[in-house]
């Protein structure tokens, strides 16, 4: 059974720092895109940054580049996010997902239906 969990989500300041965590067990990260995607409230599922994609190496998307880093442990069972100079607008649940595509990262919009694996979710609030 392939489970995704996620945890660091919180309450920051804008300009502050969090790191997000996402346990994986029952997959490889061979097989598999990982990465992060979020939905802010009225929103629709984005995704935000994935590893093992881009030819195998990391994809962000462009309101977090420069300031959110994609990363996983040395034996590859949790993936990390992160986030630096936090802005209001990074407010949102962020999902832990994996999907043997990466294109799904991509995607305007993403249903839920259409990637394989998600966490539960956590609160990010970035307040200003």
């Amino acid at each position: 059974e392939v489970q995704l969990v996620e945890s660091g989500g919180g309450l920051v300041q804008a300009g502050g720092s969090l790191r997000l965590s996402c346990a994986a067990s029952g997959l490889s990260f061979d097989d598999f895109a990982i990465g992060w995607f979020r939905q802010a409230p009225g929103d629709e599922r984005r995704g935000v940054s994935c590893i093992n994609c881009s030819d195998g190496g990391t994809y962000y998307t462009d309101s977090v580049k420069g300031r959110f880093t994609i990363s996983t442990d040395n034996a590859k069972t949790t993936v990390y996010l992160q986030m630096d100079s936090l802005k209001p607008e990074d407010t949102a649940v962020y999902y832990c997902a994996a999907h043997p595509l990466p294109e799904v990262w991509r995607m305007t919009v993403v249903p839920e239906r259409l990637v394989d694996y998600w966490g539960q979710g956590t609160q990010v609030t970035v307040a200003s």
